[in-house]
């Protein structure tokens, strides 16, 4: 497997093959200069690896502050069909979240081409065939690698966030056994393996088509008026059953104990299930009127924290205003850096939000000459867990994203 170099310096380029003649001084020596020592121009910075012969693109955000010296957390960041890893990060705001908490992103690129010019999707394993689609799941395991030969990583802060087609390609590679990401969050998502109809007519994931490496933390957010991906089931062949159904059987996977204790504020329902195997939990968020569009803080929201912050002095005391038990003004990415961070302990606080007004949202794409674009993205307004016996599968839609 080979790498190439969209961006960086000669200087970089030089450090990695001085770190791997650093071989002849003991593995111990190597260990530490993969992708350490070496300081970064903080920003966005294109990087190209060749995998089975062929050249895939990613995108990397490094803080500032980098020095190349501390390991740091990394988030895989999972465009939707018809987007890009630039789109992508305007959506999730993962890249400014990372700026404030100092922690680097990488949005990979999908093989299809999308429906407009600088957008792609998601050969998702099982789910479609259309011309150009590759090896995702190799694609995303030599990122990952390179990600942790190119910068300064922890490879236990590993983490991974998908939306729409691109959580449904995390899925698939949480559940080929992959085991490089700590926890993974989900907009609108979730998926548990491939749909199949049993012999009562219901549908449910496939358990064949999905083993994930360990029991994994999973945040997962879904919107009841989703029409991209229909909350209880339905819509496209690749789809079929709904949140519930995928959350239960994560929670069979991850051997969680039921007990979940929701709490339902502004019509968002919080669950929290921490009582799972090897220290995994589950957290979901639902939205009542929340449709496929990345939930963002209503107008309320701004309001009462504008007011808590003392800036609506002269019109209610700020003494007088009842603070909220959550925090309403919190994207779903910022939820999932705090939940990640917490894998490890039993301390999550819930910071549901009422979801957005349905708008339509624009993704910034990259044409060929390297000038943004924009372009339309995915989605934006442009059971039983296991089969009792196979009936009937959705897989191979042609043409599908």
């Amino acid at each position: 497997m080979a790498f190439g170099i969209r961006s960086g310096s000669l200087v970089r380029a030089l450090a990695r093959v001085a770190a791997a003649g650093a071989f002849l001084l003991g593995a111990s020596v190597v260990a530490e200069a993969a992708g350490c020592g070496t300081p970064v121009q903080p920003g966005y910075h294109e990087m190209s690896l060749e995998v089975g012969g062929v050249l895939r693109y990613g995108l990397a955000f490094i803080p500032q502050g980098y020095t190349g010296h501390d390991k740091l957390p990394v988030v895989f960041d999972f465009h939707g069909s018809n987007s890009n890893p630039r789109g992508q990060m305007v959506r999730s705001s993962w890249d400014k979240v990372a700026a404030k908490n100092g922690f680097i992103i990488f949005a990979p690129q999908g093989s299809l081409s999308g429906n407009t010019s600088g957008t792609y999707a998601w050969n998702v394993p099982g789910v479609t065939f259309r011309e150009g689609g590759l090896d995702e799941v190799a694609y995303i395991k030599a990122a990952v690698e390179r990600v942790k030969q190119e910068y300064c990583v922890d490879p236990a802060q590993i983490y991974a966030s998908g939306y729409s087609g691109g959580g449904r390609m995390l899925s698939a590679y949480l559940c080929s056994g992959a085991g490089d990401f700590s926890a993974a969050g989900f907009v609108n998502s979730l998926r548990v393996g491939l749909p199949v109809e049993n012999a009562e007519g219901k549908w449910g994931p496939d358990p064949a088509t999905c083993a994930p490496a360990k029991p994994i933390s999973i945040m997962a957010f879904a919107g009841v008026r989703d029409e991209q991906n229909p909350y209880s089931g339905g819509g496209k062949p690749y789809w079929q059953y709904g949140f519930k159904t995928a959350l239960q059987r994560w929670m069979e996977l991850d051997g969680c104990k039921p007990g979940g204790k929701p709490d339902t504020i502004d019509g968002v329902t919080y669950s929290l299930f921490d009582t799972c195997q090897k220290g995994a939990r589950i957290a979901t968020y639902e939205f009542e009127n929340g449709t496929h569009d990345w939930p963002k803080p209503s107008a309320k929201a701004n309001v009462i924290a504008a007011a808590t912050d003392g800036q609506a002095a002269g019109v209610v005391k700020v003494s007088s205003v009842k603070k909220p038990s959550f925090d309403p003004n919190v994207d779903p990415a910022y939820r999932m850096w705090d939940f990640f961070r917490k894998a490890d302990s039993t301390d999550v606080v819930a910071t549901a939000q009422p979801s957005a007004p349905k708008a339509k949202v624009q993704a910034v794409g990259c044409a060929a000459d390297g000038v943004s674009a924009m372009t339309n993205a995915e989605g934006m307004t442009c059971s039983n867990s296991q089969p009792v016996e196979q009936r009937r599968s959705a897989l191979g839609v042609k043409g599908a994203l």
